[in-house]
């Protein structure tokens, strides 16, 4: 059974690997239910100079679950969010096997992201030839088109942004002074005293 909960959690593409179920394959994609966590416990399991690889592109940022966290929260405060949510699930649609689910997942991701009442409606060409018919038939490759205008959104616009964002370089000086000093505590202490000044 533990077994089973972590094999769920790795395979999780929503970014957050604290949970025992993914929000992203709720019956709705509701901006309002995918949580982030605290953040407390992220420098824990940081793997030494994650940074540098959010920094190196936007696949290696979005493979990485803090670095999605992160990423999404610098979105949150640029009022986009939206598009990497819809990338997410996108990609958790096209790792969807079953036809039924599949339908399902289509019709969420249209109410929530494409549809001209959509609650976090994403900026792409062709949603308006988008209608509900094409979700009887879904195939997973479907949004694919739309998903690539949002990933180069992503990447030419608030990609860049985030790298020079006080969020990305705050996490980027407390990764370094982590791993100059084998004493946590004091790295702390270092980091407290500069975020202070």
């Amino acid at each position: 059974e533990g077994l089973r909960a972590l094999t769920r959690a790795q395979s999780c593409s929503c970014g957050l690997t604290q949970h025992p179920s993914c929000p992203l394959s709720s019956p709705v994609y509701n901006t309002e239910n995918i949580h982030d966590s605290d953040g407390s416990s992220s420098s824990s399991h940081q793997t030494p100079k994650s940074t540098a690889k959010w920094a190196s592109s936007l696949e290696n940022l979005l493979e990485d679950p803090e670095g999605v966290k992160r990423f999404r929260e610098f979105l949150k405060k640029e009022f986009s969010e939206e598009n990497v949510l819809f990338w997410l699930a996108c990609e958790d649609f096209k790792k969807t096997q079953d036809k039924k689910q599949m339908q399902e997942k289509a019709k969420e991701i249209y109410v929530t992201f494409l549809s001209s009442k959509a609650s976090s409606q994403v900026n792409v060409e062709g949603q308006s030839r988008l209608n509900e018919k094409i979700l009887e038939e879904p195939h997973p490759l479907m949004f694919q088109k739309l998903q690539d205008q949002i990933f180069n959104l992503m990447k030419y616009d608030s990609y860049s942004r985030f790298l020079k964002s006080d969020l990305f370089l705050k996490h980027k000086r407390t990764e370094e002074e982590d791993e100059e000093s084998p004493d946590a505590q004091t790295a702390a202490k270092r980091a407290s005293r500069i975020y202070n000044t």
